[in-house]
């Protein structure tokens, strides 16, 4: 079955798309041995500032300047991680093409791209490349919070039964809410699109020449839920406009999770170097991808995949309501089991801001005299503290908050700053904060009745022994990471050897070509006592913040706003930003 015929060895490709870039591995199907990596940098990363002049600029005139929460990214470039990750994985695995049987890929979620008929990108059609709402929505924009607002308002008014299967909450970072934005910001914009369609089937639609949009974003992204979407009526109510969204707009086949979407088209066989013809797989999640990497498919098996965010993905056995949780969907994760989905919106961000603008040169300076990089050298000095030495406690909303709260209008804060804190000292409180954060998603859970039996990580962070260390304290759970450096891609990998026909189901091709448990963390009585005294501080500024008794952090984003659109409109469209200072 993972062999040809002559005995020769099958490969797969498993590509991830981060928010920054691209990874492309290329994986054995017999045991799931990763023999070669590649990664490509997105050129434009994420555009938050002004469109990037060397697309936008080169249709004449000025690029435009975006208003604040706003996250674009530019689609070519995710077809460059194509051309260039995936031929260097197989450089690097030292394989013939040949033997390549498939191809899957897995996405940030929720990431939209406008596109026509022909799955064309708005950005690229003429007359767009200056049009903000022509690019692709990274999940991280978050500028649709008022649409968002509106569509949990008339839903909870109307009693909508697909409601609580989101925690009862929509998020501005999903389909429909970005999608009402484009509507009512840019009509013109919205009239030339055909289809909104996630990133993740895109991108499939690039490999294989076919659009199927992938069950799991439908469901958890896509308020689709027993076989249908919000009603038309429903629509209407919130934008007359609106009311065909889903017949006009968004509507399509839908694939299920380890199927082939198509099979690769000539012109993606030249970019990448592998054969046409090969099976490509339905597009996926990163984060739901991950959970066979790890062979995590049975219930209570949490995965938390720690990157620039979190999400948490976990099976479960029966239906049951998560106030907060980012969705739960039957077969979303795992065929015959509900798929259970929440997040953090800021981890590795908030950890990255902080070092950028928070920490002075001189420890910049020492770090390189150290030979270590400014966030080894900080955990470092950080380790040696004792529990709450810092005197600190933060709320981990700098980029809002996802779960529990689903609420994008919240914001950061560090409480107990003294003349004497320093910067390891905040440091160490926005790890904590993070560890916080998924404690009270874990907590969620079991008070609905999904216990958390496993805590499982997988990501960039796992690296950090003292973050992964202070997880398992405040979350008083034993924290095992998952022996891959590329756990998305190890994922997506596993979903192209089932769509290849090598496997007949995920749950056997994870068993197969899943990764071994990687280093195992402990919870230590002591510290678990100690963060539980901290756990009830934070939870004390969660509830006071972000429930509703203090609507200062609202109030703040609404000055924010209004200062913004104020500005004169000289002042919005100033010489635009190089691509070399967008990227940095």
């Amino acid at each position: 079955m993972d062999v040809t015929a002559d005995g020769s060895e099958n490969y797969v490709i498993g590509v991830d798309y981060g928010t920054l870039s691209g990874r492309a591995v290329v994986v054995r199907v017999r045991d799931g041995r990763e023999l070669g990596s590649g990664v490509f940098d997105y050129p434009h990363a994420v555009i938050t500032e002004a469109l990037p002049a060397d697309v936008a600029g080169a249709a004449g005139g000025t690029a435009a300047r975006l208003p604040g929460e706003w996250a674009l990214q530019v689609p070519n470039d995710y077809r460059d991680v194509l051309r260039h990750a995936v031929p260097a994985a197989i450089a690097d695995a030292g394989i013939d093409p040949a033997a390549v049987v498939g191809i899957a890929t897995d996405f940030t979620a929720c990431t939209m791209v406008p596109v026509k008929a022909d799955g064309t990108p708005l950005n690229e059609v003429p007359g767009f490349a200056n049009r903000p709402h022509a690019y692709v929505k990274l999940w991280r924009h978050h500028a649709a919070q008022g649409q968002a607002d509106r569509i949990n308002a008339l839903a909870a008014e109307l009693g909508e039964s697909w409601l609580p299967r989101y925690g009862g909450l929509i998020s501005s970072e999903w389909e429909f809410a970005k999608g009402l934005q484009l509507l009512e910001e840019d009509p013109g914009a919205y009239a030339e699109m055909d289809h909104w369609v996630e990133a993740a089937d895109w991108i499939v639609w690039q490999l294989c020449g076919n659009y199927v949009r992938n069950a799991c974003t439908a469901g958890y992204k896509g308020i689709y839920q027993d076989g249908r979407y919000p009603s038309d009526d429903f629509l209407a109510a919130l934008n007359p406009q609106f009311k065909d969204f889903v017949s006009a707009k968004l509507d399509h086949a839908i694939g299920r999770l380890g199927d082939a979407a198509g099979y690769l088209t000539p012109e993606a066989a030249a970019w990448t170097g592998l054969p046409e013809g090969i099976a490509v797989a339905v597009g996926n999640v990163d984060a739901h991808v991950t959970a066979p990497a790890a062979k995590a498919v049975e219930p209570g098996q949490l995965v938390a995949i720690m990157g620039t965010s979190t999400c948490h993905v976990m099976n479960g056995a029966e239906l049951r309501e998560v106030p907060g949780m980012c969705g739960v969907v039957d077969g979303g994760i795992m065929a015959g089991l509900w798929g259970y989905e929440a997040g953090q919106s800021g981890v590795g961000d908030i950890f990255g801001w902080f070092t950028k603008y928070g920490v002075p040169p001189e420890y910049h300076q020492a770090a390189a005299e150290a030979g270590k990089g400014i966030h080894e050298y900080l955990t470092e000095l950080a380790s040696g503290q004792a529990i709450g030495q810092h005197g600190l406690i933060a709320l981990d909303w700098h980029s809002g908050n996802r779960s529990v709260l689903v609420d994008h209008e919240l914001s950061g804060i560090v409480v107990g700053q003294t003349l004497a804190t320093r910067p390891e000292d905040i440091y160490r409180a926005l790890l904590e904060a993070t560890a916080f954060g998924t404690r009270t998603i874990v907590e969620a859970f079991r008070d609905s009745g999904v216990p958390v039996k496993e805590f499982i990580v997988a990501g960039g962070l796992l690296k950090n022994r003292l973050l992964m260390q202070i997880y398992s304290d405040v979350t008083g759970l034993q924290l095992s990471t998952i022996g891959s450096a590329q756990g998305p891609a190890l994922g997506s990998a596993i979903h192209a050897a089932v769509a290849a026909g090598k496997y007949a189901d995920v749950r056997a091709a994870s068993e197969a070509m899943g990764a071994a448990p990687g280093a195992v963390y402990t919870p230590i009585p002591e510290n678990v006592a100690a963060y539980d005294a901290l756990f009830r501080e934070y939870r004390t500024l969660h509830d006071y913040f972000g429930r509703g008794t203090n609507e200062v952090m609202h109030r703040l984003k609404a000055i924010q706003r209004s200062s913004t659109q104020s500005l004169p409109a000289e002042s919005l469209h100033v010489e635009p930003l190089t691509a070399e200072e967008v990227s940095a």
